[in-house]
């Protein structure tokens, strides 16, 4: 697979105000806008936060997955490899990944979520496992996934559980 920088084929459409990678749009947004998002959800509606977040995170996951694979022709090696390069270009923490059949690890250092969040007894990081859940269901047909460590927590880096699921 050649050497991946999305940064390089961004495209800034001033006319429309919209910033483009392949002709999908994406945005730049301070990870503070979203963990107070997050912190008012879970205030008001409880667990139910991590419902909201991992949702949005598991759709865009899903929809890259699937648009990316094809315009590659990527394999499931590659697009790990792909949508880790793109989370780490994008700023979400430096991500790695280990796949072993049907189970996917994958780490996140530097996870800004979990920076902004600040303490927690619990993982937080619910857009990224929401991402590669999205990921493991296109690769598995269905999948479950879990935070098992996160640096809200006081762990050294955030980590995710990608299996196939029934």
């Amino acid at each position: 697979m050649k050497d991946f920088s999305m940064l390089k084929e961004m495209e800034f459409n001033r006319e429309k105000g919209a910033l483009l990678y392949r002709g999908v749009r994406y945005l730049l947004i301070r990870p503070e806008t979203i963990v107070a998002f997050q912190k008012y959800v879970e205030e008001r509606m409880g667990v139910e936060a991590k419902d909201a977040m991992f949702t949005g995170g598991f759709e865009g996951g899903r929809l890259s997955t699937e648009r990316y694979m094809k315009e590659f022709n990527f394999g499931p090696e590659e697009i790990l490899k792909f949508m880790c390069s793109m989370g780490t270009a994008l700023g979400w923490g430096k991500m790695e990944w280990n796949r072993d059949g049907n189970k996917i690890v994958i780490r996140v250092y530097n996870s800004p979520f979990a920076e902004s969040y600040g303490k927690s007894d619990r993982g937080v990081c619910h857009l990224i496992e929401g991402v590669f859940a999205g990921v493991g269901e296109v690769l598995f047909g269905k999948a479950r996934s879990r935070e098992i460590k996160c640096r809200a927590m006081g762990d050294e880096f955030c980590e995710i559980v990608v299996e196939a699921g029934e």
